[in-house]
């Protein structure tokens, strides 16, 4: 059977376009009224049909039950639509009849989210599962290197902007919370499979001409100044919790001094820079986008999965290491072990890189460390920006609305991030003046 299928929908534009509208209307009203957002309404059993039978090569393939459930609530995601949908379904051509689960990822439809991002972050998603990924997996194969990081995907469809994956819940992988962050064992698994990815996007782009650096939509992008409000926002919301902490008076005025320069620094660790090792990064690798297979028994990990490939961009690994580092470990990797993380990750990056035949120039370990460096404004803008909303403990309002909006309300959102998380007011209190020391929040870098 085939891993992945683009589904043209026999469904005519017009519809299409109806149940699009009456989707945003109904997940807007949810979004106001603070509740858990509904299912799509396309998302039915004869879709689920339909689909099936693209992916068994089987036209008799007869779905006997249908059940479709939200699968996160506030704060966990917010760009896209997460559905797991149970089905027993009867396969002809095996004489079998099977219950499987399935999670369904939908573009978020709402008026704002649309004005920001249109198609484009779903957009590069179904690239990635239908092109890219399926190139990085080969590159990797062909080395004997079996482990899987990607989730597998059932279906891409262009028409609805969604896309199918296998239930990894069904095969014992489940997110991690957030509020605890991700421990050692966990980390280094992470960080094996991403260094393995990134080796491999390196290789990739070097024997296909550039083919990967047209990706350059992270998170801020110079392409689209659209979502430039959530980092305006979020720095006022940090300036004020600095300023107000018995200490900070000098921090505070230099955050102050920083503003208007605040998104050019941001921007700039986006740009590749020509001489270092550049990848194509997840660009989103928290917590939430990282699936932990646990041992029964004594509970330690023993496998992970990265899902969600929204925001892929290309550019410094360090885009993905401090990222993640500054906004999903435990507060002692935190604050203390992130040198040892990026040795670690190295050796897997250098290794993978040689045994791919890599014919650029691949880093001694220093060099490698000097080149993270140049992005280490990143490692700033995590900790005091990024961070204190995936950790946010109050997520009445934890919408892509509130995060885009600077409106009263919605700062009020953005300062409760701070005033509300103890965890993220003892880690700003104690990197902040580290950052300074560095720098960082120096006008000129």
């Amino acid at each position: 059977m085939s891993s992945c299928k683009v589904l043209q929908s026999d469904v005519a534009a017009s519809d299409l376009e109806r149940q699009l509208k009456a989707d945003m209307k109904k997940q807007s009203q949810l979004s106001k009224d603070g509740l858990t957002m509904e299912c799509p309404s396309w998302l039915n059993q004869e879709y689920m049909e339909q689909c099936l039978r693209s992916h068994y090569n089987d036209n008799e393939l007869e779905i006997l039950k249908f059940q479709a459930t939200p699968c996160l609530g506030k704060g966990e995601n917010y760009l896209g639509v997460l559905t797991r949908v149970k089905v027993e379904f009867l396969l002809p051509s095996k004489n079998v009849t099977e219950t499987r689960s399935y999670v369904v990822k939908s573009m978020l439809q709402d008026k704002i989210f649309d004005e920001v991002y249109g198609s484009d972050v779903f957009l590069c998603e179904m690239i990635m599962y239908e092109k890219v990924i399926p190139k990085l997996k080969t590159l990797l194969s062909d080395i004997n290197e079996a482990e899987e990081i990607f989730a597998r995907t059932v279906a891409v469809d262009r028409r609805r902007s969604c896309l199918i994956f296998e239930d990894l819940n069904e095969r014992n992988y489940f997110t991690v919370d957030r509020l605890k962050g991700l421990n050692r064992e966990i980390v280094e698994l992470m960080l094996r499979k991403l260094a393995k990815m990134h080796a491999a996007s390196a290789v990739l782009n070097e024997r296909e001409s550039g083919y990967l650096e047209s990706f350059q939509r992270g998170l801020v992008s110079r392409h689209n100044d659209k979502n430039y409000s959530v980092v305006t926002g979020m720095f006022d919301a940090c300036k004020k919790f600095v300023a107000q902490s018995p200490g900070f008076q000098d921090i505070s005025q230099k955050l102050e001094k920083l503003k208007d320069n605040y998104m050019e620094l941001c921007l700039r660790v986006f740009d590749p820079m020509p001489n270092h090792l550049n990848v194509l990064n997840h660009g989103d690798l928290w917590s939430t986008n990282i699936m932990v297979k646990y041992d029964p028994v004594s509970g330690k990990p023993l496998d992970m999965i990265i899902i969600d490939y929204q925001f892929v961009v290309w550019g410094s690994p360090g885009i993905d290491l401090w990222y993640n580092f500054n906004t999903s470990l435990e507060e002692d990797l935190h604050l203390n072990k992130q040198d040892e993380l990026i040795q670690n990750y190295y050796y897997t990056l250098s290794d993978t890189l040689k045994k791919l035949s890599f014919q650029g120039h691949i880093p001694t370990l220093h060099e490698f460390h000097l080149q993270l460096e140049e992005k280490a404004f990143y490692r700033l803008h995590s900790t005091c920006f990024i961070q204190p909303i995936h950790r946010c403990i109050d997520t009445g309002d934890a919408d892509f609305a509130t995060l885009i909006k600077n409106t009263k309300h919605a700062m009020q959102f953005k300062e409760s991030c701070y005033t509300k998380n103890p965890y993220c007011q003892r880690i700003i209190r104690h990197l902040l003046p580290k950052f300074e020391r560095k720098g960082l929040l120096c006008l000129n870098q």
